[in-house]
């Protein structure tokens, strides 16, 4: 028996604040795994959007050059980069202009379908498997996904959590933003925030970063370990 430790893909879903991100990279880095923060590249075309002076509430504007800006994603857990035409994005996706516009502009079709295929033809790439983090990854992104974790935490967890991240912040205010994010991020016609039907779900409210870490690792290396099922 070869002690080669097979190629697998998992999908890691869930509303902002429920520590996505985090447990997705150090998940990737313990099991030797590509990453891949899909909210990341939603932030990096509405950035480039905002620069050129697109109006992000005109959704046909928005379809007409979502074909355009050449995004590219670094897949290392520890360094995750991402570059628009070129450009280091990955300090301006994070300004409070671009978390306030990004569900517009991934809400119009035309700009899922350009960062969808983006983000197959990354995990496709990935030899041997990957971490792939976002909204709709386990039900429209990566349906045939090894595993499927949906990640939740109550909506007071989950302010607290970002306002820790984003200095000065109003932890009330970013409670009532990350609702709206959530109502905005579920209700879209194309590929809403939704768990899968063969997703686990992980409340993260009472747990640790590293129990949420400790947990998902074990998901995967279970999976790993099951033998694969035989179509009939």
């Amino acid at each position: 028996m070869s002690d080669t430790v097979e190629s697998v893909i998992v999908a890691i879903d869930g509303p902002s604040g429920t520590g996505k991100s985090s447990t997705s990279k150090a998940v990737a880095s313990a099991l030797g795994l590509s990453y891949l923060d899909t909210g990341a590249q939603y932030r990096a075309i509405t950035w480039w959007m905002i620069s050129n002076g697109i109006d992000v509430t005109d959704a046909a504007a928005v379809a007409a050059v979502a074909g355009k800006p050449v995004i590219e994603s670094g897949t290392d857990p520890a360094a995750p980069a991402i570059t628009v035409d070129g450009l280091d994005a990955s300090g301006p996706i994070r300004t409070q202009e671009v978390t306030s516009k990004v569900s517009a502009v991934s809400a119009v079709p035309e700009v899922r379908t350009v960062i969808t295929d983006l983000q197959r033809s990354i995990a496709s790439a990935a030899g041997k498997g990957i971490v792939v983090e976002g909204r709709d990854i386990g039900t429209t992104v990566l349906p045939d996904a090894d595993l499927k974790i949906f990640l939740t935490a109550s909506p007071e967890a989950r302010a607290a959590r970002r306002s820790g991240e984003i200095k000065g912040s109003d932890v009330a205010a970013t409670r009532e933003a990350l609702i709206r994010r959530d109502t905005a991020d579920s209700s879209r016609k194309t590929s809403p925030l939704a768990k899968a039907d063969d997703a686990v779900e992980v409340d993260t409210t009472e747990l640790t970063l590293q129990q949420v870490v400790e947990c998902v690792v074990t998901l995967v290396e279970e999976r790993r370990s099951a033998p694969k099922q035989v179509a009939r």
